[in-house]
């Protein structure tokens, strides 16, 4: 299932002519379609895969230009550094280094963004969101739909069973990374 909003509607309903590519000829950028966010998600994916092999809580972020162009990429490293602010969005933020403006910018995450890293997104003004899977959690991905970000949730099976053995098998790691009682 792939869930996609923008302001409260589909994008794929405003019109825009794409190419058989997933760009976007009006603009010559890459469309947030589901086959688009699939590639996209395996970088977000690959570095989710390499937090867990580190010990760590598997979330994967990377941060895109609309062009396709991996700019940053990320994964949560609160257990492995001892730093609870280095979640997986942050990690990716920051490895791309500055930028005068992210509108044109897409964030790629596993899991839904909590709300610290949703709150990044909002506060940089990155265009767009791409989400593995809210199941396992439901952060911010809609409030963000809601204030103008093209949101796209994937549902993809892969992030769920991730991230769903991990909280099964570390289920007080999991709650003190989301701020939860146990």
């Amino acid at each position: 299932m792939v869930t996609t909003t923008s302001t409260g509607r589909d994008r794929a309903s405003t019109g825009r002519d794409r190419a058989s590519t997933g760009r976007d000829r009006q603009h010559g950028h890459l469309a947030l379609d589901e086959g688009a966010a699939r590639r996209l998600l395996e970088v977000a994916l690959e570095e989710a895969r390499e937090g867990l092999a580190e010990g760590g809580i598997p979330i994967g972020a990377a941060l895109f230009r609309r062009d396709g162009t991996l700019l940053g990429r990320g994964r949560n490293r609160r257990v492995q550094d001892g730093d609870p602010s280095v979640h997986a969005e942050t990690a990716a933020f920051r490895d791309a280094g500055r930028r005068r403006d992210y509108s044109d910018c897409v964030m790629v995450t596993t899991l839904s963004p909590c709300w610290y890293c949703s709150g990044l997104v909002r506060q940089f003004g990155i265009g767009g969101l791409v989400v593995g899977e809210a199941r396992t959690f439901t952060g911010g991905h809609e409030w963000l739909a809601e204030h103008g970000v093209e949101v796209v949730v994937l549902d993809d099976p892969a992030c769920t069973e991730l991230l769903g053995g991990f909280v099964t098998a570390h289920p007080a790691l999991w709650h003190e990374d989301i701020g939860a009682g146990d």
